[in-house]
């Protein structure tokens, strides 16, 4: 099989490690930096090749756009997107691309905008009564006192629609302090997500890595610092791998399935009435929970890209 892994960066851990466990598989793998594919429309669109736009390093740097060249991408079977967040709108327009050429992802362009999108991600969880910490989602100041008062009183997690990796999430203990964050939000004309905060949670949460129908590895991460609720590993946080309960991946598989992915790292608080759903991430790291649980999740994704492709190959008649 040949499969492309959309990365911006081939030195990444996650990327490098999914390229290892693909030739591992013995597959071919080709890293497709995202921002170089050319996004078109119409019949061209249509035909299976990607073209690409690189340097051209023969050029002149003084011909400016003309000093590139096409390049086209031989026909992969599958992709793995491993989208940014600073390019979410282009990379989702890359996806696409593929997906009309029937080629099999990870991650449908659809999916990983559910997930980015943190009020469409809550809605969803919700339409699918899953459960989730009270939530409330705001635009304007004037609206702030409701908001706080529907999700149970301070303190209060703040939370952009936008952000990952802990980026964009704050912890108010005081109206003073949401007020001043939701004018600066309001300044930057975006919403945000008003969350009750689980203060029992103690600055703990899980993290499971879902593949297909499996949560293929877990682990609990502790905020270290007094004072800080947020648990990411990149931010000072501890982890311990688990075994989490049924309940809590089935809490997890059925959130990866209502986004419409087939790969997800989900995180959830414990609380005193049960598991609650926090984040779904279409573009999990792997290297912090593979070094804490020794468990080869880029293993995993391969494989079922493997079984995908073999029941497209049942489906169709054709040899896999």
């Amino acid at each position: 099989m040949k499969i492309g892994i959309l990365s911006r960066n081939r030195s990444l851990y996650s990327t490098r490690r999914l390229v290892q466990a693909g030739h591992a598989r013995g597959h071919k793998v080709v890293i497709i930096d995202t921002m170089t594919v050319a996004v078109e429309m119409g019949q061209s669109a249509e035909q299976n090749q990607i073209k690409v736009i690189l340097p051209h390093t023969h050029l002149p740097r003084k011909w400016g756009i003309m000093a590139h060249k096409v390049q086209y991408v031989a026909a992969v079977d599958a992709i793995i997107p491993r989208i940014g967040s600073s390019i979410t709108e282009y990379g989702l327009a890359v996806v696409r691309q593929f997906e009309r050429q029937q080629v099999l992802t990870t991650a449908s362009a659809d999916a990983i905008a559910k997930s980015r999108d943190k009020l469409r991600s809550m809605q969803l969880m919700m339409e699918h009564k899953l459960p989730t910490p009270k939530t409330a989602v705001i635009s304007n100041p004037a609206a702030l006192y409701s908001a706080v008062q529907a999700v149970g009183g301070l303190p209060v997690i703040i939370k952009l629609i936008q952000g990952t990796q802990g980026n964009g999430v704050v912890l108010a203990r005081n109206l003073a302090t949401v007020a001043a964050v939701m004018d600066k939000i309001q300044g930057a004309r975006r919403q945000a997500l008003i969350q009750e905060f689980i203060a029992e949670s103690a600055g703990k949460d899980w993290r499971l890595i879902i593949v297909g129908d499996r949560c293929v590895a877990a682990m609990e991460r502790q905020a270290v610092a007094e004072g800080e609720f947020r648990s990411n590993l990149h931010l000072g946080g501890t982890a311990v791998p688990i075994t989490p309960d049924r309940e809590t991946v089935q809490l997890a598989v059925s959130a990866t399935h209502a986004h419409g992915l087939h790969v997800a790292g989900v995180d959830i608080v414990p609380s005193k009435r049960g598991p609650l759903l926090l984040e779904v991430n279409s573009s999990p790291g792997l290297e912090g929970i593979e070094a804490v649980t020794g468990e080869d999740v880029a293993v995993r994704i391969i494989e079922f890209l493997e079984n995908a492709q073999r029941k497209r190959c049942q489906g169709t008649g054709k040899k896999g």
